[in-house]
C-alpha cells in the first residue's frame, strides 16, 4: 500500500488497514447472495460469454488449451477466451445460482447442471448469420434452436409444467455484436459493399429483435441484453488499422471507428424500449461500453499497466490458435486489460460485471 508510506504512526496504519478490510468485505457481500434470485441462467452470444461450446464443433476458433485458463480453477483451459472467468460466471455467482456457467454442448453435464442453466454461446459468432459462416461457428439466431432442444429435454426430464416455470423465472443473458463489426463489416468486403454502416446497424438490430422475440415465444421473461464495447480500442483493431501509420507505434484507439459501438448501442437500447410491453416481460440493457471506456481512459487508476496490447504473445494480433502453449505470456495477467488481442482479462471482466450490477438488480426486483 504505497499511500501508507507517508504515515509513520502505527495506529494510523492499523486504522487505515482495518477500513480497507471492511470495505473489501462489503464488496464481497454485495456480490454474494444466500438465496438464488433465479432458478437458472441461460446465456447466448459470442466469445465474451462462451465457456467452451466451440470445443465440440468443427471450428478453428477454440481456446481449450493453455495459456487460456491459467487463472481459472485448477488452471484448466475450459474454452473460455480469457485467463479466468467471464462476466456471466460472475453473474451466476452473484445471483446465487452457481459459480460458473457450463457450455450446453458438454455431453457430461448432469441434470442438475442443466436445470440450473447453461450457455449456448459460440465464440466468433454474431447476430448476422454471415459472421458465423466466416468463422464456422453457431450463429446467435441458431443458438435458439439449441435452446429449443434444451426445453424438450427438460420437459421429458421434469415435466412440461415444471420446465415452463423454470424458463419463465430464469435469467437470460445475451452478449454479441462485436464480431459483426470486427470480423464481418470491417473484414471481408461483403456487407460493406451492400450496406452503409448506418444501414448495417439497422440490419443487426432487426435481427436482434427477431432473436429476442423467439426467446420470448419460448417463455423467456427476464432478459439482460449487453451492448457492444469500444471496438476501436481492441488491440487487434488498433494493429490492423494502423500498420502503416504513426498510430501503430502509439497504439491509440482508431478514431474513425469510435462512433460504431455507440451508434449500435443507441439503436439497441431504443429497440428494447420499443419491445417492452406492459406485461410481465422485462428487457434490461447492460451498458458494457461505459465501463470499458472508463478502464481504457483511466488505466492506471484501475490498477492496469497495459490497455492496448494483450498478455499473450506480442499482444498485437494473437487470439485463439495464435495464442497457444508455445506463446510467451506476461508475468501477471491482472495488470493487463486484454488477455489476447481481442478478449479482456478476468480482472477487466470483473470490473465490467461490477458496473452492471444495478441492471442485474432491476431484473431481480422485477
Amino acid at each position: 500500500m504505497r499511500f501508507l508510506d507517508r504515515y509513520t504512526h502505527p495506529l494510523v496504519v492499523v486504522v487505515v488497514e482495518s477500513l480497507l478490510i471492511l470495505i473489501s468485505s462489503a464488496v464481497v457481500l454485495t456480490e454474494t447472495r444466500k438465496e438464488a434470485s433465479f432458478p437458472a441462467i441461460f446465456v447466448f452470444g459470442d466469445s465474451t460469454v462462451d465457456p467452451g461450446n466451440n470445443n465440440y464443433i468443427g471450428t478453428p476458433f477454440k481456446s481449450d488449451f493453455p495459456p487460456y485458463g491459467i487463472d481459472f480453477a485448477n488452471h484448466i483451459p475450459t474454452g473460455r477466451f480469457t485467463n479466468g472467468r467471464l462476466v456471466t460466471d460472475f453473474i451466476a455467482s452473484y445471483v446465487g445460482i452457481k459459480e460458473n456457467v457450463p457450455p450446453y454442448l458438454d455431453p457430461t453435464l448432469s441434470l442438475e447442471e442443466l436445470m440450473t442453466g447453461v450457455s449456448f454461446a459460440s465464440a466468433g459468432s454474431g447476430f448476422d448469420p454471415l459472421t458465423a459462416t466466416l468463422t464456422q461457428v453457431i450463429p446467435v439466431i441458431k443458438q435458439v434452436d439449441l435452446f429449443k432442444e434444451y426445453v424438450r429435454k427438460m420437459e421429458v426430464a421434469v415435466g412440461k409444467e415444471r420446465a415452463g416455470e423454470l424458463i419463465k423465472n430464469a435469467l437470460f443473458v445475451i452478449s454479441a455484436g462485436t464480431n459483426d463489426y470486427v470480423l464481418n463489416y470491417y473484414g471481408p468486403p461483403i456487407r460493406s459493399q451492400t450496406y452503409t454502416i448506418s444501414a448495417y446497424h439497422q440490419f443487426l438490430v432487426q435481427i436482434v429483435q427477431q432473436f429476442l422475440q423467439d426467446l420470448v415465444d419460448l417463455g423467456a421473461r427476464k432478459i439482460l441484453m449487453g451492448g457492444v464495447p469500444p471496438i476501436e480500442c481492441l488491440p487487434v483493431v488498433i494493429t490492423l488499422n494502423s500498420l502503416h501509420s504513426d498510430a501503430f507505434r502509439k497504439r491509440n484507439c482508431i478514431d474513425s471507428l469510435s462512433s460504431v459501438a455507440p451508434d449500435h448501442n443507441q439503436l439497441l437500447r431504443q429497440k428494447l424500449k420499443d419491445m417492452q410491453p406492459t406485461t410481465d416481460l422485462h428487457l434490461v440493457y447492460a451498458d458494457i461500453h461505459k465501463p470499458f471506456r472508463n478502464i481504457l481512459q483511466n488505466t492506471k487508476r484501475f490498477g492496469f499497466e497495459d490497455a492496448n496490447s494483450g498478455c499473450c504473445g506480442t499482444g498485437l494480433l494473437e487470439t485463439s490458435f495464435l495464442c497457444n502453449p508455445d506463446s510467451p505470456i506476461c508475468s501477471d495477467a491482472s495488470t493487463y486489460v486484454f488477455f489476447d488481442s481481442v478478449h479482456p482479462t478476468e480482472r477487466a471482466y470483473h470490473i465490467v460485471f461490477q458496473d452492471i450490477i444495478p441492471a442485474i438488480d432491476l431484473l431481480i426486483n422485477s
